[in-house]
């Protein structure tokens, strides 16, 4: 179950954290190599064809239930999959593979928790890591203008915006495929620049200026 914001109030702010009561908390960043705020004739174009890897990626601002506290550290994935991640998300896929990249500040405990962290709030895409890589990690998520950056060394660089009604084409846009992962408040967005070298995944791709990103927070309990 998801919850978008209307098309008109993709301009306003995430809902402030107090709002739930949440152990873990954060912001959340996503991109694809599809288009998710689209139509289905757009979607239906893409569908198998495009839209198999994704980046997914966390920054814990509050954390109050962990013997290791993650608070102020990030964490990402990044996964290459069979079929297209659609409407059902991991579960569209037959075969998943993934590789998560380590905030390189962290602790050895804390490495091991943010590891599995990631591999228990991805689905499917968790049980299948195939590696482990540690970097500098940032991720920005400035929640009223909805704007994001996301930089990780040699393997992700991402800057994000929100969706407008001047980034539609044929006029009946939506957040058409959930994000990948639970979420209370998101929004859908432009990525402005978006690299990602997966190695360890044998992939590498780039997806400037496409309506393939989400942008939101998390609240984990």
């Amino acid at each position: 179950m998801f919850r978008t914001l209307p098309m008109l109030l993709v301009a306003a702010a995430l809902l402030p954290a107090g709002s739930l009561v949440a152990e873990t908390s954060g912001h959340y960043m996503e991109a694809r190599t599809c288009q998710i705020y689209t139509g289905p004739c757009f979607a239906n174009g893409e569908s198998g064809i495009t839209g198999k890897d994704a980046v997914l990626a966390w920054r814990i601002t509050e954390d109050t239930d962990n013997a290791v506290s993650l608070k102020g550290l990030s964490v990402i994935m990044v996964v290459r999959a069979s079929h297209t991640l659609g409407f059902q998300g991991m579960e569209n896929a037959e075969e998943l593979k993934s590789l998560i990249v380590v905030d390189e500040k962290a602790d050895v405990s804390q490495r091991a928790a943010l590891v599995a962290f990631a591999k228990k709030h991805a689905g499917r895409a968790g049980d299948n890591v195939v590696d482990v890589r540690y970097s500098p990690v940032s991720l920005e998520l400035e929640t009223t203008e909805l704007t994001g950056k996301l930089s990780a060394g040699k393997y992700v660089e991402l800057s994000t915006r929100k969706a407008r009604k001047g980034d539609c084409i044929c006029s009946n846009e939506s957040a058409y495929y959930p994000p990948l992962v639970k979420l209370e408040n998101f929004a859908p967005g432009v990525t402005l620049e978006g690299k990602v070298n997966g190695r360890g995944l044998g992939v590498r791709w780039e997806i400037p200026d496409t309506r393939s990103a989400y942008m939101g927070e998390f609240y984990y309990e």
